[in-house]
């Protein structure tokens, strides 16, 4: 397993709440504790988002629930999740 350090920006810390990650996820009905899960136990290799440039992992969400993290790394060992759905959303 991969370590890294992931960050998270909270509604209350970001200048446009609707911007913080945290708020993105949860609009999936995610958690950070889902998002993390995820990138530790990941289905295969990261993908290229088909809208963005960025990545995009798939793995399982707490509950095992398959879920697409879409993340950029903002340096050699710290990833930005900028949202998170389930499959098939």
């Amino acid at each position: 397993m991969a370590w890294f350090d992931v960050m998270w920006v909270y509604p209350e810390d970001a200048d446009r709440p609707e911007e913080s990650n945290v708020a993105h996820v949860a609009q999936h009905g995610l958690t950070i504790e889902d998002v993390e899960h995820a990138l530790q136990h990941p289905f295969g290799p990261a993908q290229q988002s088909r809208t963005s440039s960025r990545q995009v992992q798939t793995g399982p969400a707490v509950d095992g629930e398959l879920i697409d993290v879409v993340y950029e790394w903002l340096d050699d060992v710290t990833i930005y999740p900028v949202t998170a759905y389930r499959l098939g959303e």
